[in-house]
């Protein structure tokens, strides 16, 4: 996610809007760079404070713990542009209710290597794959759920309908990113594939754009704030998201099998409503299927926006109660009904008076 967002008078074409907040447009015979896994030296292996990949690869870890043995875990994928500190009052948040929650710096975002650099949606699968082992042998026998913002649900989505699925009890997934260039069309996604191929460097930046991530304008500010936080993305990276969010959509209708919670903010401004109700209708039904969750008054940053506690809470009572029949909220109410009329977009679900 790109902070420091204003709404102001759009700069560019609509549908490239999206792009640029997901990638966060100032140009500095090319292909995309991609700085994948290099080749095994090692056994993955926690390091406390750090996750050690198979090819030496450290990646910073936070951790929010609970006094005393967790009644679950969580293991949280950041967004694009963004990093682990994003989990700061969620994790908290959680750890007061006996979760223990972490977190890891993705390759090329926050502390961990190649900043601003995309690694490619193989050797993310493979980094989240050797992270759930090693959180789930810090505590076995206690229940561990993968949650994911934005590009980490999508890397969840992807990961749990691989061949390999990551060693998980369930997911959870924060408005995942699934703009695929199905739902964006052919110009936009040309458009990017023509950029990337000739001028990979050039940098995208979210300012200028009328959108909102959050209505939590005090964390938004401090996002921009953080020099860890990348405020100008390379292309190559944009397009490395765009193959992943791929993945996810085609992801989507294989989640039959897993103990899945998808959570959504009808005033998603980031993704386009329509593609996000489009995923949703994609999905297999209950009861089967995930549990959907529709946050009348969330944006995209759902566990950061005003009303984040509300989406916290619901986290909590879906991993903590394996069989509760309703998120106290009353999200996952709103998102059936939503989901039996034609509403063709999330705003909509607000317009056609779901309760």
């Amino acid at each position: 996610m790109i902070a420091g967002l204003h709404r102001r008078k759009r700069l560019v074409p609509p549908i490239l809007a999206v792009l640029l907040v997901l990638g966060g447009l100032s140009l500095g015979g090319c292909s995309p760079t991609v700085m994948a896994e290099g080749p095994p030296v090692t056994m993955p292996h926690d390091g406390s404070d750090k996750l050690v990949m198979a090819d030496g690869t450290a990646l910073p870890l936070r951790q929010w713990l609970p006094e005393g043995r967790p009644r679950a875990v969580i293991l949280a994928l950041h967004g694009f542009n963004d990093y682990s500190n994003a989990f700061e009052e969620p994790g908290a948040e959680w750890a007061r209710q006996g979760i223990a929650t972490f977190a890891y710096d993705q390759r090329g975002f926050g502390y961990a290597p190649d900043f601003g650099y995309w690694a490619g949606t193989d050797t993310m699968v493979d980094d989240l794959r050797s992270a759930a082992a090693l959180v789930r042998a810090r505590y076995p026998g206690t229940p561990l759920y993968l949650l994911g913002e934005s590009m980490g649900g999508a890397l969840i989505m992807t990961a749990e309908t691989s061949p390999q699925p990551p060693d998980c009890d369930g997911i959870i997934l924060a408005a995942p990113a699934i703009w695929g260039r199905e739902l964006q069309g052919p110009i936009a996604s040309g458009a990017l594939w023509f950029f990337a191929h000739t001028m990979p460097w050039g940098k995208l930046s979210g300012a200028n754009l009328n959108v909102m991530p959050s209505d939590n304008i005090p964390m938004l500010r401090a996002l921009g704030a953080d020099p860890h936080v990348i405020k100008e993305t390379r292309i190559d990276a944009v397009y490395g998201l765009v193959d992943l969010m791929d993945k996810a959509l085609a992801a989507a209708p294989k989640l039959a099998e897993s103990r899945a919670l998808v959570l959504y903010g009808v005033r998603e401004e980031v993704l386009p409503s329509s593609a996000a109700m489009t995923m949703l209708r994609r999905l297999p039904p209950a009861p089967t299927g995930p549990r959907i969750a529709l946050y009348t008054s969330g944006y995209h940053m759902l566990l950061r926006d005003l009303d984040g506690g509300l989406v916290r809470g619901d986290v909590a009572a879906w991993v903590l109660n394996p069989g509760i029949a309703a998120l106290p909220s009353g999200a996952d109410a709103r998102a059936e009904a939503a989901l039996k009329t034609d509403a063709p977009t999330l705003k909509s679900v607000n317009q056609a008076a779901v309760p």
